[in-house]
């Protein structure tokens, strides 16, 4: 049975470091306020010009391929997971192919937010193990800074939020102590709007007809982004932030627990799990509901913030490079975000 490898993982943040007390020229907080509630200490900044998600997604990739062995000849389809890709369309999988100058390789990308890296390491599984694909380089990246509120009526989500990209190549692979073992992805959209950025967006406010009728074409057009939504401030994400956290301290020890499950496995067995880097409190909170050491759980959220899709990959290869997983050991990735989404991955590495 044909296995799904991790070839190769790469990293690239940005150079810039923006510390809490670099925060307090634009809002009021703190480090002490940020730390407490975050567990974060610095993030990266992307530079505003010349540094796109894409940019970040490429320079990454160029390291997952080269430790794969692999040029950008070689791969023969790209997965490319983001909130904030450079444009509203098309999306960064195209511009990666454009930048790396590949073949006419198909593209995907995946608008799964937090979980998007997950939900695209899932789909290049698929792909593999069905043999249709040989060489697939999958991205999560993110450029958060260029779309955050800077000001202290935005700072709860602001201070969270980092920029950065991580991207694996995925091979087959026949030994089947190694690879990609399962993964598992849910949804829960009943209260999707709890963390989202509604503009802009084709919904219109959730307008009814009979409410729009009102109004002109000219009129309507403009619910799409207007003047009158940047001067309330509506452009920019939204987070209710203890309910986001009460369902994730839930979904993601269960998602975990499935993935152990349905392997056979407990989590005694697991020599690293990744979580996404939403909060260092949810992150310590799973550990506790698993009974898991410290060694067993690698988090750089204090370095690094929230880098959502990015996340993942970015802790990922750090704690590899720094000799932390070693090959054989059990890998456990786990996600939760905006959707609600939720996932795992289950591997050996």
């Amino acid at each position: 049975m044909l296995r799904t490898k991790i070839a190769g993982i790469g990293t690239y943040v940005p150079e810039q470091v923006v510390s809490n007390d670099d925060l307090k020229k634009y809002m009021d907080t703190n480090d002490a306020w940020i730390q407490e509630r975050t567990g974060i200490k610095e993030r990266r900044y992307a530079k505003r010009t010349g540094e796109t998600t894409t940019t970040m997604g490429v320079e990454a990739a160029k390291k997952a391929m080269e430790r794969a062995g692999t040029t950008a000849k070689d791969i023969d389809f790209i997965i490319f997971a983001t909130l904030s890709p450079d444009y509203y369309f098309p999306g960064c999988g195209v511009l990666v192919q454009r930048a790396l100058k590949m073949k006419e390789i198909g593209a995907l990308d995946v608008r799964n937010q937090c979980s998007g890296f997950i939900y695209a390491l899932s789909v290049g599984d698929q792909f593999i193990k069905s043999g249709m694909y040989k060489n697939i380089l999958v991205i999560g990246s993110e450029k958060h800074s260029f779309g955050l509120d800077f000001s202290t009526r935005g700072r709860n989500v602001s201070v969270i939020f980092g920029d950065g990209a991580g991207a694996v190549v995925l091979q087959p692979s026949e030994n089947d102590k190694q690879g990609i073992l399962s993964t598992h992805l849910h949804s829960d959209g009943e209260n999707a709007e709890l963390l989202a950025m509604y503009n802009p967006g084709t919904h219109a406010n959730h307008w009814t007809e009979k409410q729009l009728a009102d109004f002109d074409d000219a009129e309507i057009a403009e619910m799409f982004m207007s003047h009158n939504m940047i001067d309330n401030a509506q452009n920019f994400p939204f987070m209710d932030g203890p309910s986001v956290f009460k369902k994730a301290v839930v979904k993601m020890p269960e998602v975990i627990m499935e993935a152990l499950t349905a392997n056979q496995l407990t989590p005694a067995d697991i020599d690293m799990l990744i979580p996404h880097q939403a909060n260092l409190r949810i992150s310590q909170f799973v550990q506790q509901q698993l009974g898991l050491r410290d060694d067993q759980v690698y988090n750089n959220i204090q370095q690094y913030g929230n880098t959502t899709a990015a996340s993942i990959p970015i802790a990922w290869c750090e704690a590899w490079e720094k000799g932390k997983i070693k090959e054989g050991d059990l890998v456990c990735l786990a996600s939760f975000g905006s959707g609600f989404t939720w996932g795992s991955a289950l591997l050996r590495w």
